[in-house]
């Protein structure tokens, strides 16, 4: 029967539907397990003593300036303008 015509016309597979694959590094952040937790540890400590001591001295000297004045030393943070953008600085050119 092999000489003989077909019987039935053969249908190809279906073809499947191709999704666009993005091309390049997936977007999103992505969490590295450390592989030594240990050298993990000891980065965070190390921030830590950073931290207080960079406090510490910025006390310390604060103390010292409010000290040495006759007035009360008063430390003042820039107000933050509400719905304002943040203006460039006169210095700055935007080249």
């Amino acid at each position: 029967m092999a000489q003989g015509s077909k019987k039935f016309k053969s249908q190809r597979p279906a073809a499947k539907k191709q999704t666009q694959k993005q091309k390049g590094p997936k977007k999103g952040g992505r969490i590295i397990a450390p592989k030594k937790a240990q050298v993990v540890q000891q980065q965070k400590l190390k921030k830590g003593l950073e931290v207080a001591i960079r406090n510490k001295i910025e006390q310390e000297v604060t103390q010292k300036a409010s000290s040495s004045l006759h007035k009360r030393l008063s430390v003042l943070k820039a107000p933050e303008s509400k719905g304002k953008p943040a203006a460039p600085s006169p210095g700055s050119s935007s080249k």
